[in-house]
């Protein structure tokens, strides 16, 4: 029978993860690093994940607010809540996170699985999201009833994302808090113009 996890320890190990993984890269730390950080035997780490990547993947998930509830954007204003869906960033510790940004794309370059599993995550979210708005649109006549949700997602979380980062710097320094709403308007309001229905266009 296998006994219950602790909590405290859990927690003790993903704080500790998280805090090496965004200084010193997840390639450079090692689970007897993680293991020195927590406090928590490595021999109870590995009771609870198989391996580095199954920590590094719980610990990047929870430093991105994947433990929390994605929000319904239902304003009732479909231009809005595509904006604010795009728009979103979890609060939950945005320098920690920024500097965990440049070890994770490295890291999941050089690590295919883990790099697929990371941006299934990701995506998966935004995505359900948007699919639910696609619906709300169509169903009030706002999106046609053609419109391919992936070709969708893809046009409009593709520049999003790219602004995110690769071009998402203000005075020189990278901001934490992701591309300019105005940016994201734009974005919003091209997909609309191309897509949105004659007789209920939101944007000319």
């Amino acid at each position: 029978m296998v006994r219950p996890r602790s909590a405290a320890a859990h927690r003790k190990v993903v704080e500790a993860a998280i805090q090496l993984f965004a200084k010193e890269g997840i390639d450079a730390t090692s689970m007897d690093a993680i293991a020195t950080a927590s406090g928590v035997s490595k021999a109870t780490i590995y009771k609870h994940w198989a391996d580095k990547d199954a920590l590094a993947l719980e610990a990047v998930s929870y430093l991105f607010g994947f433990h929390e509830d994605f929000p319904d954007f239902a304003s009732g204003d479909l231009r809005t809540d595509l904006i604010d869906c795009l728009s979103y960033e979890s609060p939950h510790m945005p320098e920690l996170r920024e500097r965990m940004m440049p070890h994770l794309m490295a890291y999941s370059v050089r690590n295919q699985a883990f790099g697929r599993a990371w941006r299934e995550r990701v995506i998966n979210r935004r995505r359900s999201a948007l699919a639910k708005l696609y619906q709300r649109g169509v169903a009030e006549g706002m999106l046609p009833r053609h419109l391919d949700p992936e070709i969708s997602t893809a046009l409009l979380f593709g520049p999003i994302l790219y602004r995110h980062i690769f071009d998402n710097y203000v005075g020189g320094k990278r901001s934490p808090s992701g591309p300019p709403r105005t940016f994201v308007e734009q974005v919003v309001d091209s997909f609309l113009r191309s897509f949105g229905t004659e007789t209920k266009r939101l944007c000319q």
